[in-house]
C-alpha cells in the first residue's frame, strides 16, 4: 500500500475512533465513500436477509460500532479503508442527516431557508460538515421514539435525508473528490435536537394498517403483528421469519400486502420488504 493511502487510513481510523468517544457509532469507508468491507455474503445465490447475525464483517451500517478494539477489528479488515461512516438513527443521538447537494440545478440551501419560512422553525447550531464538491452535511438529533427514513429529493430537490440505516461520511475522511470538514467552529458542538416542525416534515405519513384478507384467520394477523412490533435490528429478520411462517403454512400469497404495509410501518423500503418476502418464498419452495 503506498504510504500516502495508510496515511490516510491511520487518519481515517483516529477520527472514527474520535467520534465513536462522542457515541458516534462508525464503519470503515473506501474512497468511493461506500463501506470498505464487503457482504460476506456476496457470492450466496439466494442470500437470506443477514444484519450480522452471522458474526462475520461485511453488513455496512449494522457493523456500526462505538467499541474502540471494535473499530480497530473493522480497520484491520480493511486496510484500505480512507474514511469512516457515522451511522444514523442510533442512539444516543438519533442522528438525522440534511444532505445539502451542489449536484442539482436548485439552490439547497434556499430550499431549506424556504422551507423553515414556511413551516416556522430555525435550524439551531449544529454540526456542519462540508463536503468535497461544496455541499454541506447538517447533523441533527431526533427523539429515540421516531425513526426517520432515509430520502432523495422527498424534502425538496437537491436534498437529501440520512435516517434510520444510513450513515453519514465523517469528518476528516479522504474520497476520490477530496476530504471532508468540518465547519469551522462546529466540530465541537453536539447535534442539536431537530425542530419538531422538521421533523414532522421528515417523518412518513401515518399508514391505514390493512386488515388481514379472509382466510388468513387470527394466525396470519398474528404474523402480520410480529413484524410491527420489530425495533430497529430485528425488522428484516422478523419480516423473514413471518413471511417463511405464512408461505409453509400456504397463506403466503394472501398476506404478502398485509406484511409488505407492516414492514413499511417499521420503517423498511417497499422494495427491502418485497425482496425479503421473496427470499421467504424461495427459502421454502413457493414462488414470490
Amino acid at each position: 500500500m503506498a504510504t500516502t493511502d495508510r496515511q490516510a487510513t491511520t487518519l481515517a481510523l483516529a477520527h472514527a475512533l474520535s467520534a465513536a468517544e462522542r457515541g458516534l457509532a462508525v464503519i470503515p469507508l473506501s474512497r468511493t465513500k461506500l463501506p470498505a468491507l464487503r457482504s460476506p455474503h456476496r457470492d450466496d445465490p439466494a442470500p437470506a436477509p443477514c444484519h450480522g447475525e452471522c458474526g462475520r464483517l461485511g453488513h455496512g451500517v449494522h457493523d456500526a460500532a462505538t467499541d474502540p478494539a471494535r473499530i480497530r477489528e473493522l480497520f484491520a479488515a480493511a486496510p484500505w479503508a480512507t474514511g469512516y461512516g457515522i451511522a444514523c438513527g442510533l442512539p444516543p443521538h438519533h442522528l438525522i442527516g440534511v444532505d445539502l447537494d451542489t449536484k442539482s440545478e436548485t439552490d439547497s440551501s434556499a430550499a431549506l431557508r424556504e422551507l423553515a419560512l414556511r413551516h416556522l422553525f430555525t435550524i439551531p447550531p449544529t454540526v456542519v460538515v462540508l463536503t468535497p464538491s461544496g455541499g454541506r452535511h447538517l447533523w441533527l438529533s431526533g427523539p429515540p421514539d421516531a425513526v426517520v427514513p432515509n430520502s432523495a429529493g422527498r424534502l425538496a430537490p437537491g436534498i437529501d435525508i440520512r435516517g434510520a440505516g444510513g450513515y453519514l461520511v465523517g469528518p476528516g475522511s479522504r474520497t476520490r473528490h477530496g476530504t471532508y470538514t468540518a465547519a469551522p467552529g462546529t466540530a465541537h458542538l453536539a447535534p442539536a435536537a431537530c425542530p419538531p416542525a422538521l421533523l414532522r416534515l421528515l417523518l412518513p405519513p401515518p399508514r391505514t394498517p390493512r386488515p388481514s384478507p379472509a382466510g388468513t384467520g387470527e394466525h396470519g394477523q398474528g404474523l402480520v403483528q410480529f413484524v410491527l412490533a420489530a425495533h430497529e435490528g430485528q425488522r428484516n429478520t422478523r419480516l423473514f421469519w413471518a413471511a417463511c411462517r405464512a408461505y409453509e403454512d400456504g397463506i403466503g400469497p394472501a398476506l404478502l400486502a398485509p406484511l409488505v404495509d407492516a414492514a413499511l410501518d417499521t420503517g423498511l423500503t417497499e422494495r427491502e420488504a418485497r425482496a425479503t418476502i421473496a427470499s421467504a418464498a424461495r427459502m421454502t419452495g413457493h414462488h414470490p
